[in-house]
């Protein structure tokens, strides 16, 4: 079993930056492809960002390529998105998620262990 809980999330400006945190513990992140979604209003969860479980690869949605960036502290076993430039649509609630497979997959349907969420909101 694992638990995550993020943090960090907050209301910002358009073109302001925003690192979220999420704490792993039960179990350390290299067991899992660790991943972080977010789901607007109305809309689906959605793949953001991801490692393998290795944390040698990351995967990012086309949307954030080139101004969110996924990282991880594994003494704290700590994994970090760090959002630059957000936008308006960047607004949803962020997730982090655990996944036992071996590995990548951006189905939010495969990941195993959610944590509860931190909102993020961005205005124009």
């Amino acid at each position: 079993q694992v638990q995550l809980v993020e943090s960090g999330g907050g209301l910002v400006q358009a073109g302001d930056s925003l690192r979220l945190s999420c704490v792993v513990s039960g179990r350390t992140f290299s067991n899992y492809v660790m991943g972080w979604f977010r789901q607007a209003p109305g809309k689906e969860r959605e793949f953001v960002a991801a490692f393998s479980r290795s944390g040698s690869s990351t995967y990012y949605a086309d949307s954030v390529k080139g101004r969110f960036t996924i990282s991880r502290d594994n003494t704290k076993n700590t994994v970090y998105l760090q959002m630059n430039n957000l936008k308006p649509e960047d607004t949803a609630v962020y997730y982090c998620a655990a996944d036992r497979a071996l590995s990548f997959e951006s189905n939010p349907g495969k990941y195993d262990y959610w944590g509860q969420g931190t909102q993020v909101t961005v205005s124009s």
